[in-house]
C-alpha cells in the first residue's frame, strides 16, 4: 500500500509513520521539514499550504491512501479537496473528539453524537472540516473518512491538563521540586488518555478499508481515569510519593486564564468516555492495549534519558504560581468574610 501522512512527525503522526513502516507499507511523508524524519521514509519537503506550489510538486503523484493531520481550517480542507480529488483512492483527516457537544446529554459519546462545542472556535473548525469532506466524499469528488483523537501522547509527552505543551517536563519538575500543581475541578471528572501506539493501531487498520470511506470515528484507549488518578499515576511514576495538588474550579482558572476556555469548558473539564464499538468493528481485533500507568512511566523515563526533554517553560510557571496565588487569596478572603478561621 503506497501512503503519504501530511505531517508525519509528531505526537500521533510519527507513531502511525512506525507502524505503516513496520506493515511494509511504501511511507512518503510530506511536511516542511522542520522536524527529522525516518530514514527509510521518502520525504517531500513543501508547505502544503501553498497550493501553486503542492499541486506543481504532487501533480504527477498517486497514493492509495493519505492521512492529513495538518487540516484546520474549513478554507484548509476546500485546498485539499482540490490538491488531492483524483489522486487518492482514500483521503483520512485527523479531527478531533473535542468536537463532541459540550455539555454532554450523554456521558457515553459515540460517533452519532453531535459536534456541537459553543467554546472552542479550535473544535467548531474540525467539526466545518468534517461536513465538508463528507460531502466531497458522498459526491464521489474526494473519497474520505474521519478521524477523531482524543488526548493522545507518547514517549515525549506528559499529557496533563494545564501543563506546557510544548516542555511537557515543566509539570514533572514541579511535582519532583515540591511545588503545587493544579487540577481542575475536584478532580473526579472521568477521562481517558491514549497512547499513540495504540491510536495507531486503530488508523492503519482503516487503511485501504472501503467500508470507511464516508464514515467518522473516533479512536481511544477503553481505559477510564479519574484527573486524581491520571496525575497520582504520572506523580508515581517520576517518583513523587507526595503529590502537591491544588483543586481550582474551571471557571475560576478561566476567569484568570480567558485563553484557557477550549481547552478546558471545551474539553478537559467535562467527563470523556468513549464507546469504541465502531472502530473494533471497522478494525476486527483493534485493542488499545497501553495503560496509562505503563505508558507515562515510559514517557518520564524517556525524558529522564534524555536532557533534549527536560526543557522547563519559566513563563508558564510564573502563570501556575500567579493562579495558585489568586485562589489562595481568594479562599482566605472567603473564610473572612464567612467568619472560618
Amino acid at each position: 500500500m503506497k501512503v503519504l501522512f501530511v505531517g508525519g512527525t509528531g505526537i500521533i503522526s510519527s507513531a502511525c509513520v512506525a507502524l505503516a513502516l513496520a506493515r511494509s507499507y511504501e511511507v512518503s511523508i510530506l511536511n516542511r521539514g522542520n522536524r527529522p524524519s525516518l530514514p527509510t521514509v521518502h520525504s517531500i519537503v513543501c508547505d502544503i499550504n501553498d497550493l501553486d506550489t503542492a499541486e506543481s510538486i504532487l501533480a504527477s503523484e498517486r497514493w492509495d491512501a493519505v492521512v492529513d493531520f495538518t487540516v484546520f481550517t474549513p478554507e484548509q480542507m476546500e485546498n485539499r479537496i482540490r490538491l488531492f480529488a483524483g489522486k487518492v483512492k482514500q483521503y483520512l483527516f485527523i479531527s478531533s473528539a473535542s468536537a463532541y457537544e459540550k455539555p454532554l446529554r450523554n456521558y457515553l459519546i459515540t460517533e452519532e453524537t453531535p459536534l456541537v462545542n459553543p467554546f472552542w472556535q479550535y473544535s467548531r473548525d474540525k467539526a466545518r472540516c468534517e461536513a465538508i469532506l463528507l460531502q466531497a466524499s458522498n459526491s464521489g469528488q474526494l473519497p474520505g473518512t474521519v478521524v477523531r483523537p482524543s488526548l493522545t501522547y507518547g514517549d515525549t509527552h506528559v499529557p496533563l491538563v494545564l501543563n506546557s505543551w510544548n516542555q511537557p517536563y515543566t509539570i514533572i519538575d514541579r511535582m519532583r521540586r515540591g511545588a503545587p500543581v493544579v487540577i481542575p475541578g475536584d478532580g473526579t471528572s472521568l477521562w481517558t488518555v491514549t497512547h499513540s501506539s495504540d491510536f495507531a493501531k486503530g488508523l492503519i487498520g482503516l487503511l485501504g478499508n472501503g467500508k470507511a470511506l464516508g464514515e467518522c470515528f473516533h479512536i481511544t484507549s477503553d481505559e477510564v481515569l479519574t484527573w486524581d488518578r491520571i496525575f497520582s499515576l504520572t506523580a508515581r511514576a517520576a517518583g513523587v510519593r507526595d503529590l502537591a495538588a491544588v483543586h481550582i474550579a474551571s471557571d475560576f482558572i478561566t476567569a484568570c486564564l480567558p485563553d484557557k476556555v477550549g481547552s478546558l469548558h471545551g474539553d478537559k473539564s467535562v467527563s470523556a468516555v468513549f464507546d469504541n464499538s465502531k472502530i473494533k468493528s471497522f478494525v476486527p481485533g483493534f485493542e488499545a492495549t497501553v495503560s496509562f500507568a505503563e505508558g507515562i512511566e515510559r514517557s518520564v523515563a524517556n525524558m529522564d534519558r534524555d536532557e533534549n526533554l527536560r526543557s522547563i517553560d519559566l513563563g508558564h510557571n510564573r502563570i501556575v504560581d500567579q493562579l495558585i496565588a489568586a485562589y489562595r487569596s481568594g479562599l482566605d478572603a472567603a473564610r473572612s468574610r464567612f467568619g472560618n478561621p
